[in-house]
């Protein structure tokens, strides 16, 4: 044991691993000095984040687009208010309803994989359990001991063990529809305010190019709060999200300034 390192305790006072796996997978690890070690996962910070950060940095670069495009073709700022809060409407309800659309697909699937699971553990319970023992021994248990954590951990749940380990499908990482609809509506809809606002407010010769530098900088730390969040280097994600923000900016206002100039 290294010096300074606690002895690890299933927290039942015997001080070391007693019990069957079973007993010891349920409970939460913690040292001889009775502090509880938990590492800080971020995963299951998925299905949201996924779907928040896809709806503020559409809502951004999509209306921002929008309205340096319809700027760029001389229009007024009652063409490009209505312009911006069209887009913002629309993007926000088509973001919902896609996501709610996308993600109920999803949960359908992962719910008919398992009504079909628990099936098959009523029809084929001897079948199920030796097929999670391999799945235990490809991780590189031995096959007696693989087959002994298949047995303790089917005593339990048997269908949220297969689930999560034949399946990978947890609980608390389901799809979620209607929690990825709201998440991608609001963060859409805060998002398009930003250019919206800024192209809206700035003063004539300063509102293109004002609210590209306005739409850049939220586009840089909307990439640095979701890096932040699901726990990846920041200027990395930064920098990504704020290039391809630049070029799709660009295009849009090059063609909004032909077709004013053709139109």
């Amino acid at each position: 044991m290294v010096a300074g390192e606690g002895t690890l305790d299933d927290g039942d006072g015997t001080g070391g691993h007693t019990g069957s796996v079973s007993e010891r997978a349920g409970r939460p690890r913690r040292y001889a000095d009775g502090v509880l070690h938990g590492e800080r996962h971020l995963s299951h910070r998925g299905g949201w984040l996924r779907a928040a950060v896809l709806g503020a940095n559409d809502g951004i670069l999509s209306t921002a687009g929008l309205v340096l495009g319809v700027a760029a073709a001389d229009a007024s700022v009652g063409a490009i208010a209505t312009a911006g809060v069209a887009g913002l409407v629309a993007g926000a309800l088509s973001m919902a309803a896609g996501e709610y659309v996308s993600v109920s697909s999803q949960r359908d699937t992962e719910a008919a994989d398992l009504a079909l699971e628990r099936r098959e553990l009523a029809t084929d319970p001897e079948g199920e359990l030796e097929e999670l023992a391999a799945i235990y021994r490809a991780r590189g248990l031995g096959p007696e001991l693989a087959r002994r954590v298949a047995v303790e951990l089917t005593a339990g749940d048997a269908l949220k063990v297969h689930a999560r380990d034949e399946l990978g499908i947890e609980e608390d990482r389901m799809a979620r529809p209607f929690q990825a609809a709201w998440s991608s509506a609001v963060s859409f809809t805060l998002g398009a305010a930003i250019p919206l606002v800024a192209i809206l407010v700035l003063p004539g010769a300063a509102r293109i190019p004002g609210t590209v530098v306005v739409t850049l900088g939220s586009l840089a730390a909307l990439g640095a709060v979701g890096a932040r969040l699901g726990g990846a280097p920041l200027a990395r994600a930064a920098a990504r999200v704020a290039m391809w923000g630049a070029v799709a900016m660009g295009l849009t206002s090059l063609i909004g300034a032909l077709v004013g100039t053709a139109v």
